[in-house]
């Protein structure tokens, strides 16, 4: 397992005394449109509503996480170099936008034969986190766009898991059932677009 935070730097994690939610961002498919192995700043393209989800969830007074599968660097498809300065890229570009940026990203560079601790669908980057910024699992979120992102949700004890797929909102619709019921997936809600999210989002007290 691998992390890194804003520009790449050892930015020092917060002295935080009291445990406090975070949100949970799957990357791919999720912060930016997955045309399968991103690795160029060219090819970057922020998903339609993330930006405006990203501001609120730091309005509401979250942690923001990305959390994120990277086993191409394992593959060879790209390097730890290329995802490093796209990740640069991207925490810039959000402090350009909002003078904030995601709090620490966390990667997993593994393929999946390696059978690692920090691959979703298992937890260990969320533990990890948790570990390093005292997190308040219980009452985070976790959002992400294949069904290993709601299982490492589980996995870490997240209370609210939320699956931001059309093709499974299209599904569970048709089903016409509702969110305990369906055999689509394990999520507490299912998504078609991320402006959603934003009204299962609660305000922090």
């Amino acid at each position: 397992m691998q992390n890194l935070t804003k520009s790449n730097t050892n930015k020092s994690i917060p002295n935080i005394s009291s445990p406090t939610p975070a949100i949970f961002f799957d990357r791919d498919g999720v912060v930016n449109i997955d045309d399968e192995y991103i690795y160029k700043i060219d090819d970057f393209v922020y998903v339609n509503g993330f930006l405006e989800l990203f501001k609120e969830c730091k309005i509401k007074g979250y942690l923001l996480f990305v959390i994120t599968n990277q086993s191409g660097i394992g593959r060879g498809y790209y390097t730890l170099s290329d995802f490093l300065k796209l990740s640069d890229f991207m925490q810039e570009d959000l402090m350009k936008k909002f003078s904030f940026c995601f709090d620490k990203i966390y990667f997993c560079a593994h393929k999946p034969q390696e059978n690692c601790t920090c691959r979703k669908p298992k937890a260990g980057m969320i533990e990890q986190a948790s570990s390093e910024f005292n997190i308040d699992l219980a009452s985070s979120y976790i959002i992400g766009d294949k069904e290993s992102d709601i299982e490492a949700g589980i996995n870490a004890k997240i209370g609210t898991k939320i699956l931001f797929s059309k093709v499974a909102f299209k599904k569970l619709s048709k089903e016409n059932s509702k969110y305990e019921d369906n055999k689509i997936s394990k999520a507490d809600f299912i998504i078609d677009n991320l402006y959603k999210a934003n009204s299962i989002i609660k305000v922090l007290n």
